[in-house]
């Protein structure tokens, strides 16, 4: 894809408030780079954060007199505890990607010219609604669409989690 410059003289928007250069800071970054380097490594990140948070919430679980008592219970409410690190995790991501998303497909770009009480609206020319709009379908999207799919899986493994535990 041709890339059009974004540098025009004209734009009084400050290089790293517009929506290409932040969805490429997004992208940049070791944590929100997860969904995008593919569902692989998404899935690594969670799982990995749920095997190192698995062991406290055993130890919590374990402080319970009931769960003490009944082992299959106690595993469950602690693994069912430790699926709240990586929902937050998919949670956070799905907050920065939507951010930026919604600024790539807006037709004007809010900014600040130097702090928060001096806000700005610059209308964006055709050359780059049109560039954006490319990279929010088809870059930022599928990113969104393997978090919310990865949400609805923590969620579906929380809610049948915690009616087994309380089944048992």
């Amino acid at each position: 894809m041709a890339e059009v410059s974004q540098q025009d003289d004209t734009c009084p928007v400050p290089h790293e408030q517009r929506p290409l250069e932040e969805y490429r800071q997004l992208e940049r970054s070791w944590f929100f780079r997860w969904p995008s380097d593919g569902a692989g490594r998404l899935r690594t990140a969670l799982v990995t954060s749920w095997v190192l948070l698995l062991p406290l919430t055993l130890l919590i679980a374990s402080g319970s007199v009931p769960l003490r008592h009944n082992l299959p219970r106690l595993v469950i409410a602690g693994a069912v505890a430790a699926l709240a690190l990586p929902l937050l995790l998919l949670v956070r991501q799905w907050l920065g990607w939507t951010y930026v998303q919604r600024r790539l497909i807006s037709e004007r770009v809010a900014y600040e010219e130097s702090g928060w009480y001096d806000g700005q609206v610059w209308e964006k020319p055709l050359a780059w609604r049109q560039q954006d709009l490319l990279v929010a379908r088809h870059q930022v999207r599928p990113v969104l669409m393997r978090l919310q799919s990865g949400m609805g899986i923590l969620a579906a493994l929380l809610l049948s989690g915690a009616t087994l535990c309380q089944a048992l």
